[in-house]
């Protein structure tokens, strides 16, 4: 079984003997790929809907692993309950769709491991986890075909407050992907800024926003340089 280079980032963020449980487990490779490494014990996968956890079923009989998988046709983690994981791994899913998921299982803030891969609104999942006592402890990139993405690596504790630019690309690190996504990332806020301001009627106080994000992006890219 190969993983895809997004799962495996978050594969190799998984420590030794945990319990992880996969939240929108769609095939359930995540889980199965770990069990067949034998780099975990057991698993829970979850979905929302019927389809997917039907693929992640035939995933793990098809590996022999599903003595060791259970499935849980749930909403987020409203199925989980406290202490049945160490890990829990969020990914493929909007920031504002895994901070709803957090915040119905406070639970996740004591001895929970969190990785969490959000495709959007990555702004708006940075500041909620800094506004409601997660820590983010570093961010994984990783690159697959031609798009990028983080992996944040998450438990309880407190934050501190992050800048504008931090809230949309993380803090700098020495990861050899850091300035392509940098770059990347540059582009998008440069573009939504081009089309706040080539709007008849701009929001002044989004431009602002954007221009600080702008503005931080380019310190961090020269800063990245040194």
């Amino acid at each position: 079984m190969e993983l895809t280079p997004r799962l495996r980032a978050i594969a190799q963020q998984v420590p030794q003997g945990s319990v992880l449980a996969d939240v929108g487990t769609d095939h359930a490779l995540l889980p199965a790929w770990l069990l067949l490494e034998g780099r975990i014990p057991a698993a829970i996968a979850s979905d929302l809907r019927e389809g997917p956890l039907s693929r992640a079923k035939e995933t793990v009989e098809q590996h022999g692993v599903a003595d060791r998988v259970s499935l849980r046709l749930c909403d987020g983690l409203s199925g989980i309950q406290a202490g049945e994981a160490d890990v829990v791994a969020i990914a493929g899913m909007g920031g504002e769709t895994i901070a709803a998921i957090l915040e119905q299982a406070p639970w996740t803030k004591e001895n929970t491991l969190l990785l969490l891969q959000p495709m959007t609104s990555f702004p708006d999942l940075r500041q909620w986890l800094v506004e409601n006592g997660y820590r983010v402890e570093h961010e994984t990139l990783c690159q697959e075909g031609s798009r990028m993405y983080t992996v944040l690596t998450v438990r309880g504790g407190q934050d501190v407050p992050m800048t504008p630019a931090e809230l949309w690309v993380g803090r700098n690190t020495t990861q050899p992907l850091r300035g392509a996504y940098l770059s990347m990332m540059e582009g998008k806020v440069r573009r939504a800024l081009d089309g706040q301001k080539a709007s008849a009627n701009p929001d002044q106080a989004m431009v602002e926003q954007l221009e600080q994000v702008l503005s931080g992006m380019v310190e961090m890219k020269k800063e990245l340089k040194a």
